[in-house]
């Protein structure tokens, strides 16, 4: 079996094929796994990760890699959200004593950023939501309506669209709304925030990404696989409609029994003879799956000028910030503080306005947001700073895009896929690319007449709304304890 791609979606099938007795060996084009959810060290040690991922406790095939490799005491998970507008007003999200869906109701309720009408409109959508479990009928209309669109149509305010809707959807989606399949945004909201009290918790890393994924090299290796690095596949052999090999530097040749292609949907299109396009319609219109940046930034300050672990920013370019001096903790558990300085992580996801900015122009920008939203920054010297632009970050979830996404099983003999833009239900995430990855080894289980089950069940509903949906009394309890 050979794997192409370190990335999560290649290192999820390539785990779940060793675990199955397969020998796996997995070529990786970089010096390092993890593909774009990865972590670098600059010239002065200093680990940086490429951007900001983030989990949910609605992400159950992440949860499940995490434990697979190793991983899972290496995220820290939190109840409490928090948000600041440019006022300084304070809002928090927290579930409370009540059963799902009203979990978060007092929280909701006393959300200081936003007005009396913006809570009654969103409640109205949150209610329609709720009153289609999850689907509500217009989101397939002439094949997807965009997000915005939908949110008007259900009288969403400006200020709910703006201070609510938005800032969690373009974050969790990297993309704005009225480029955004309303079916992933509803999807967000349904499982996240409605259908479980636990869904929208959030889990950081406690460790540079790259540190997450030292168990995936580990595990292939001790089944009798290999990991190779700074291989890059430069062509695919096809004899007969099946793949016979692919090519490497050199002219160096590797084959297997099975191939899983674990690489971003636009470098399948570079390798994938015309032959192969023309005779799989799935493999033809990966040109039509469009991509979305991200940009992260880096702040070392002199002194602490943020307690919480991470907040969200209203009304400003800035989306996140998130305190790596907290979230970095070393195995005992004490904050990694080095010489009184703090270091800070920005994510601005859907950048599509910074991509032509310089690096300084990028950092004057969100250094005056950050000064204008913590108070103590003010008077911090700034240490140093780096900006990290991730131009191609996901594939946009625009309405319809499921139409293009490919399964994990082609036409091609022996050709399998993985990768978030494969159709696994989700919109780009960790949580897609691990659930890709799960789908193209049990393809290649199916097909070599082994099957096996690898995808975990959504989270299960919880409270009145497991009780509702005709799920048993003890799974609602279990939810609600």
């Amino acid at each position: 079996m050979i794997v192409i791609g370190g990335g999560l979606a290649g290192l999820a099938a390539g785990v779940a094929l060793a675990e199955s007795g397969w020998r796996v060996r997995l070529f990786e084009q970089r010096p390092f796994l993890g593909g774009r959810a990865t972590s670098y060290v600059l010239p002065d040690g200093e680990h940086v990760d490429n951007c900001q991922h983030v989990t949910l406790g609605c992400c159950t095939n992440l949860a499940d890699f995490y434990k697979r490799v190793g991983s899972a005491d290496k995220i820290k998970f939190f109840d409490r959200l928090f948000f600041l507008d440019p006022e300084g007003r304070r809002g928090e999200m927290q579930a409370g004593m009540l059963p799902a869906p009203f979990h978060m109701t007092g929280s909701f309720a006393a959300f200081a950023p936003l007005t009396l009408l913006d809570k009654l409109s969103i409640a109205r959508a949150m209610l329609d939501i709720l009153g289609a479990k999850g689907h509500p009928a217009d989101l397939e209309e002439n094949g997807g309506v965009s997000m915005l669109e939908w949110l008007r149509r259900r009288g969403q305010t400006q200020g709910a669209i703006e201070r609510f809707w938005r800032v969690v959807l373009v974050s969790a989606l990297d993309e704005e709304l009225d480029r955004t399949d309303a079916r992933f945004g509803v999807d967000v909201f349904w499982k996240a925030f409605l259908s479980n009290r636990t869904g929208y918790r959030m889990g950081v890393p406690a460790v540079p990404l790259a540190n997450l994924y030292d168990g995936c090299k580990s595990e292939i290796e001790r089944r009798g696989g290999e990991v190779n690095l700074r291989a890059s596949v430069r062509g695919l052999k096809i004899e007969n409609g099946e793949i016979a090999a692919v090519r490497f530097d050199e002219g160096k040749e590797e084959n297997a029994d099975a191939y899983v292609f674990a690489v971003p949907h636009t470098a399948l299109a570079e390798l994938l003879p015309e032959s192969v396009k023309q005779s799989d319609p799935s493999l033809a219109n990966l040109d039509k799956i469009k991509v979305s940046p991200i940009t992260g930034v880096h702040f070392w300050f002199d002194r602490q000028v943020m307690k919480e672990p991470f907040v969200t920013l209203l009304d400003t370019r800035t989306q996140w910030i998130f305190n790596k001096t907290e979230l970095y903790e070393d195995i005992n558990g004490r904050a990694n503080k080095t010489d009184g300085g703090q270091y800070l992580q920005l994510v601005v996801s859907a950048s599509y306005e910074l991509l032509p900015k310089s690096r300084q122009e990028i950092i004057d920008l969100c250094l005056s947001e950050v000064r204008h939203a913590l108070p103590t920054a003010r008077e911090a010297q700034l240490v140093k700073a780096t900006v990290i632009k991730e131009a191609a970050a996901t594939f946009s979830p625009e309405p319809g895009v499921d139409r293009w996404r490919p399964k994990q099983e082609t036409s091609v003999r022996g050709l399998f896929l993985a990768g978030d833009w494969t159709a696994t239900g989700w919109p780009a995430t960790m949580e897609g690319a691990v659930r890709s990855g799960y789908l193209a080894a049990e393809a290649v289980l199916r097909v070599a007449g082994a099957p096996r089950k690898f995808l975990q069940p959504d989270l299960e509903p919880d409270g009145f709304v497991a009780m509702w949906l005709g799920k048993s009394h003890d799974a609602a309890l279990r939810g609600e304890n």
